[in-house]
């Protein structure tokens, strides 16, 4: 499924903070692409068992050892992953950003982004595998958006082999299939060494959107 759009009006309403979110995001890929991409993703990226190893062996007060937690959230491996992911933070996130204000979301597209990377080492510890992408944040994002507008139309691309219908369905109903393929894909990868797509971190950070986006609707 691909959203295109939501019947939510912003009003005046301009969602500073996921633009800029998003434009720091395609400047780092800018980075990838004209500098040594490599270098970037092995120096900036979270590797599990090299965090586990970090941890284990008494260096968990070096907050260095901590900076892929957040670094790797704006680091992509494609075109195609950074224009999803985006896509998705631009569409669900404006509305989010505007239901828990600016600040809070800030603190909020952070704390999901976190907190679904260690998901992803709590179920992977061993993994050797760099962990990029704004994929966790952004689940995060759609949880928020699931809390604050349960009914909102999304007007859904769904491509069926040779035939690409566009309908509207409830958020509800949009964001409820997403995760569940989410948790589908999840426990199939529980029985795959190396699997290259950290769907345990989108559902961590998804719920943790959820929970947070609760808390900080009623402060």
């Amino acid at each position: 499924m691909i959203p295109l759009r939501d019947n939510i009006r912003l009003g005046s309403f301009f969602p500073s903070l996921t633009l800029g979110i998003i434009l720091l995001n395609a400047y780092v890929f800018y980075l990838e692409l004209t500098s040594d991409s490599i270098g970037i993703i092995a120096a900036y990226s979270l590797i599990p068992a090299k965090l586990m190893h970090n941890i284990n062996t008494g260096t968990p007060h070096d907050l260095i050892a901590y900076l892929p937690l957040v670094s790797n959230l704006f680091l992509h491996g494609s075109w195609f992953h950074i224009i999803g992911n985006m896509w998705y933070l631009w569409l669900f996130g404006r509305t989010s950003e505007a239901c828990l204000g600016h600040l809070k979301y800030l603190c909020f597209y952070f704390a999901c982004g976190i907190t679904s990377n260690l998901t992803q080492v709590l179920f992977d510890p061993n993994s050797n595998i760099p962990l990029i992408g704004a994929s966790g944040a952004v689940s995060g994002v759609l949880g928020s958006y699931l809390t604050c507008f349960p009914s909102a139309r999304i007007l859904t691309l769904i491509p069926l082999f040779l035939f690409f219908p566009i309908i509207e369905i409830p958020a509800y109903l949009f964001i409820g299939v997403w995760f569940l393929l989410q948790l589908e894909q999840g426990a199939i990868a529980g029985f795959i060494a190396g699997s290259n797509i950290a769907w345990w971190a989108h559902i961590g950070g998804f719920l943790t959107g959820i929970v947070l986006s609760r808390v900080f609707r009623n402060k």
